[in-house]
């Protein structure tokens, strides 16, 4: 994975909850982390983990061709 910019990564992390129709306490307990870390996320405070980004995804590779597109639009490679 090469290095993204913050804001993109944020703006991943919402756009990815809000197509699983997800709050973020609920997004937060399907990724194991805490509702704080997925504002932090989100409001460019902070940046995932490797282990959270593998997870955030493989939770985007599992919505199909709309994940796809979210990943091609936030990670580009």
């Amino acid at each position: 994975m090469t290095r993204t910019v913050q804001p993109e990564i944020g703006a991943l992390v919402r756009a990815l909850r809000q197509e699983l129709g997800l709050t973020q306490e609920k997004f937060a307990a399907k990724l194991g982390v805490t509702f704080p870390t997925v504002n932090r996320w989100e409001n460019k405070r902070a940046i995932p983990s490797p282990l959270a980004m593998e997870k955030l995804e493989g939770m985007a590779r599992a919505l199909g061709d709309r994940g796809q597109e979210l990943l091609a639009r936030f990670l580009p490679q």
